[in-house]
């Protein structure tokens, strides 16, 4: 059968940041071929890579199917077409052939400019509005609205490998594992958390409720108090038990100190959100003295912003909890706009739900104990999550500790 071929031009850093064995390993994946017609690699650290290729496909559709892949690593046809746009038929329908977003940062060719889209996350629509374009997902969709079909006309930047020097990030290798010397990768996560905040970034937790029943609440507590977190998301349950904990020093009836049994304590957790309704908020709470510590009040006490995202199995749930879910989605968003990093803890579904919404480049750190959070997490195409398989009421005091560390070290 003759074989159809095209062009596709790909630029970067080909070499380290593996660009280019990725769009290799696609074409042989999908017995397609490749021949290099034009190769130039950078000479310093800092020179980006230029490669042009032929691609070879058993016919068109075969070919087609190829290109599409290796369009979203990077790739870019020679002869590069304009987008395809076409209007919604109503709200919240997308048109037939509509351009599935990844995570990584994309541009468009439109009225013979290069545009940058906003607001990237993975598994949305591209909407043109004038010379801008945005990510929007299929609830946000109205009728009317302009949108890319197809695949041409688009540009992917597959994030690069980290330059600044070794971080927990490189230190890792993109993986998860339990063997790792706990103390060590705490106290780079710790220099991390430390730069990041150094050169302005912005750094995002998201908590489950093990954080308070393992004994790590007094250290993200510490966190939050030292002005290293900017946001915090999670859904009921840490709240819940962190209130608990606070003003009752039990989680789930347990004593969090010494892990005995507390007399009645089944029923703490529901005295607890009895209290906050008296209260009207937690925010009210905080107020009236009702709450003195804990991750809440750090909030509150600091103005850090948070959002509760409810779910079928909370109890109340408190009436801070957005029980609206794609309400709670757009809270959630509105945090993490312009994240450097985030750091999820023990909580599986609100870290793929918060994975979902971030663009490549941000760094996220899992810390769980149960490793197929963050196997998950990358299955769902937050590709860029590493994981630390730990006890986060072990590990979490150890980064609170690094942390103090760094800064007493800077006052000297």
């Amino acid at each position: 059968m003759d074989k159809f071929s095209q062009e596709i031009e790909v630029s970067g850093h080909l070499i380290d940041s593996l660009i280019l064995t990725k769009i290799f390993d696609k074409i042989m994946d999908m017995k397609g071929e490749f021949q290099v017609e034009e190769i130039t690699i950078g000479k310093r650290k800092k020179d980006q890579s230029y490669a042009r290729l032929s691609i070879f496909g058993k016919d068109e559709r075969h070919l087609d199917k190829i290109l599409e892949t290796i369009y979203r690593e990077g790739a870019i046809s020679k002869l590069q077409k304009e987008i395809k746009l076409v209007k919604s038929p109503k709200n919240y329908v997308m048109p037939d052939g509509f351009y599935s977003t990844t995570n990584n940062q994309t541009q468009l060719l439109h009225k013979g400019k290069w545009i940058q889209v906003e607001n990237m996350m993975m598994d949305k629509c591209i909407v043109v509005k004038g010379d801008r374009a945005f990510c929007v997902p299929v609830r946000d969709v109205k009728k009317g609205d302009q949108i890319v079909v197809g695949e041409e006309g688009i540009k992917i930047t597959p994030p690069e490998r980290p330059r600044e020097g070794v971080n927990v990030f490189e230190f890792m290798g993109s993986s998860s594992s339990s063997e790792r010397p706990t103390q060590h990768i705490a106290k780079k996560v710790a220099d991390d958390i430390y730069n990041t905040k150094k050169k302005g970034g912005k750094i995002v937790i998201v908590g489950g409720p093990a954080i308070v029943h393992t004994g790590a609440d007094d250290a993200v507590s510490e966190l939050i108090r030292a002005g290293y977190i900017d946001g915090v998301l999670a859904g009921n349950a840490l709240a819940v038990h962190d209130i608990e904990y606070a003003t009752l020093g039990t989680s789930l009836g347990m004593n969090v100190h010494d892990a005995t049994l507390a007399y009645h304590g089944h029923r703490n957790h529901m005295d607890t959100i009895n209290a906050v309704f008296k209260a009207g908020s937690i925010a009210n709470m905080v107020k009236t003295k009702k709450l003195t510590k804990g991750i809440m009040y750090e909030c509150v006490k600091n103005k850090v912003p948070f959002v509760l995202a409810g779910s079928i199995r909370d109890d109340g749930p408190l009436p801070d909890v957005i029980t609206d879910v794609a309400q709670a989605q757009r809270e959630y968003k509105k945090v993490l706009k312009d994240a450097s990093m985030v750091i999820m803890i023990s909580t599986m579904l609100h870290s793929i739900a918060t994975g979902n919404m971030l663009p490549a480049n941000v760094k996220v750190i899992v810390v769980d104990i149960n490793q197929p959070t963050v196997t998950k997490l990358m299955d769902r195409g937050t590709w860029q999550a590493l994981g630390i398989v730990s006890d986060v009421g072990a590990f979490l005091p150890m980064v609170a500790q690094q942390l103090r560390k760094k800064k007493l070290d800077s006052k000297k």
